[in-house]
């Protein structure tokens, strides 16, 4: 069986369960969980999940931003902590025996710190559970407040990411009001400087964006030290969501990885169905062995 009938020949992917994918929905469903690959209804999950891997989304499934383009459930004030939450993932994350883990989160404007104290318990608590293990975090900006940023570093995450979105330009029609351009690029600046940790972010292509703009907006990632860098095709996830104005093609997609690479990241993966979380450990790997040369 295929999705997305009517879309191009290559964003047709085959639907593939059982087996591993099968164990972690059961997994994720008994320890009351959430995961980014569902809620936001990720073209990769059968993929990743029966590879073994998953994003894990903390501080629970309901956002209270209220971007155009995504699929996460939005509510303000949004449900209150679940304070078992962090062992709950460092028992999954150990049951499903990994060894890079990403673990990101819904945006917290309802609580003092924007949940930025309980995601620091949820990495040390899997950094704990799990010795040895790589930890991935992909954050919100919290409003730019770098106090809070300093709180999820401090926990020692191996990987920090934080996603720009989209392109200059477009920022303000498809992010939160509470985003910005410049504040995510802010974000991302202070933990290169202050902790000198590897760096991730990502782009959206078929919003209405130029090719121009993209490599503008990679010039933007450079400047302030992004290491890795994900692109890959936006898809509407409802008919009340943003309309997809383009389906680019592979070509284009390939053009986005070479000229990322020569402009000086250390990995860039670019295609239809890439994700920021899309196959993180092997992306970590090639960064690590690149770095090695």
């Amino acid at each position: 069986m295929t999705i997305s009938e009517g879309k191009p020949e290559w964003l047709k992917i085959r639907l593939e369960t059982g087996g591993s994918y099968s164990a972690i929905q059961s997994l994720v469903k008994n320890k009351k969980l959430a995961t980014v690959c569902q809620e936001a209804k990720c073209p990769n999950i059968y993929e990743c999940w029966s590879g073994g891997t998953a994003t894990f989304m903390v501080l629970g499934d309901t956002c209270t931003r209220g971007c155009r383009f995504c699929h996460v459930k939005t509510k303000f004030p949004a449900k209150a902590l679940d304070p078992e939450e962090p062992l709950k993932l460092a028992q999954s994350v150990a049951e499903m025996n990994l060894s890079y883990v990403v673990i990101t989160s819904v945006d917290r404007d309802d609580l003092p710190d924007q949940g930025a104290g309980h995601f620091s318990l949820c990495i040390k608590a899997v950094k704990e559970k799990n010795p040895g293990i790589l930890v991935e975090v992909l954050t919100p900006d919290f409003r730019g407040d770098m106090a809070l940023v300093d709180t999820i570093i401090a926990a020692c995450p191996d990987v920090f990411a934080h996603n720009v979105e989209v392109v200059a330009r477009l920022q303000k029609t498809l992010r939160d009001p509470r985003a910005s351009y410049e504040q995510s690029l802010a974000v991302l600046s202070h933990v290169k400087k202050k902790w000198g940790l590897l760096t991730k972010s990502s782009l959206m292509v078929g919003v209405g964006e130029t090719q121009e703009e993209m490599n503008e907006a990679m010039d933007d990632l450079r400047a302030v030290g992004v290491d890795m860098l994900t692109i890959g095709q936006y898809l509407q996830p409802t008919t009340n969501h943003y309309p997809v104005k383009e389906y680019v093609t592979p070509e284009v997609f390939k053009k986005y990885e070479l000229a990322g690479r020569e402009k000086g990241f250390a990995s860039v993966a670019s295609g239809p169905f890439v994700r920021s979380s899309y196959r993180a450990g092997e992306f970590f790997a090639e960064h690590l062995l690149k770095s090695c040369k």
